[in-house]
């Protein structure tokens, strides 16, 4: 069966949950990142579900590629940000757990991104 809506893909659910997870953990970022590196992260984060949503809606799969790989762009900028926060000690005021499941959920949507790309281009 067909997915006939965006919101039915589990790649876009565990994307908009990495978007919150973003939205969360950048509230914890020191007040001179909020227009800097917080709101970087924030777009990327919300590029992933958004365009898997507009790649889907678009009906073709040739458009879908394309868009698939504008979100793998996006989760890889993001998962950068990331590390970059991560390694210039941005995120001491956030818990350790949160952190780690931000970057395993940041995976599983690579993963899952990667895996729906290749099974649009190996179907016929």
């Amino acid at each position: 069966m067909a997915v006939t809506n965006f919101k039915d893909l589990i790649v876009w659910q565990k994307a908009m949950e990495l978007a919150k997870q973003v939205y969360m953990l950048t509230k914890y970022l020191p007040q001179q990142e909020i227009y800097a590196l917080s709101d970087q992260m924030r777009r990327a984060a919300v590029s992933i579900p958004s365009n898997i949503a507009e790649g889907q809606a678009r009906q073709s799969k040739k458009e879908f590629l394309q868009f698939l790989s504008i979100a793998r762009g996006s989760r890889a900028e993001l998962e950068t940000q990331l590390l970059l926060a991560k390694e210039i000690g941005l995120f001491q005021s956030v818990a350790q757990e949160e952190i780690d499941k931000t970057f395993a959920l940041s995976d599983e949507v690579g993963k899952m991104l990667f895996v729906l790309s290749k099974k649009l281009t190996t179907d016929h």
